[in-house]
């Protein structure tokens, strides 16, 4: 009896350690955005990527997504115009180095997935949804925030208040 007891102990442990996911390594991003500025669309891409992805699709429940971008890697194309983005009024990379996302859970919609992730820029968290699809191991979404929701920018009146962000990630 004891030994029968040990032996299904030791078959659930290894049939729970072969379905459990490793993570997801990333092994290569595209995080662009745009938005309008003096009635032309500005746009960028931040070039530094952190995450830790253990996405499941049989299992939303157990799956997690967290990653941030350094605030430091954005390149508009243009430098005087990078730099002056680090800057207080906009980013503040010195204060706050990171755009950090965590997501709280997910759902799937049909061949789209939806993610519930709570956002950090410039230390102000907000929750926003993020409609994205997982294929041959590549995450693609999109999704648009307001940037004076995150006190970026301050109250410019050329500036668009909407920022598009497309996600694509290969793993």
């Amino acid at each position: 009896m004891k030994y029968k007891f040990f032996f299904i102990t030791y078959i659930f442990v290894f049939i729970n350690l072969g379905i459990s996911q490793t993570p997801l390594k990333v092994v290569s991003s595209n995080i662009l955005f745009k938005i309008k500025n003096a009635g032309l669309t500005v746009e960028g891409k931040f070039t530094s990527l952190e995450t830790e992805i253990n996405f499941m699709p049989d299992n939303l429940k157990a799956s997690t997504i967290k990653a941030n971008v350094e605030v430091n890697t954005i390149n508009t194309g243009i430098k005087s115009r990078d730099n002056h983005l680090k800057k207080e009024e906009y980013f503040d990379a010195t204060k706050f180095p990171k755009i950090m996302i965590a997501s709280s859970f997910f759902a799937k919609k049909g061949e789209t997935y939806n993610g519930y992730f709570k956002l950090t820029i410039k230390g102000i968290s907000k929750e926003i949804t993020i409609p994205f699809t997982f294929e041959n191991g590549v995450f693609k979404g999109e999704f648009s925030i307001d940037r004076r929701d995150f006190k970026v920018g301050g109250n410019s009146m050329i500036m668009g208040d909407k920022v598009s962000v497309q996600i694509e990630l290969k793993t």
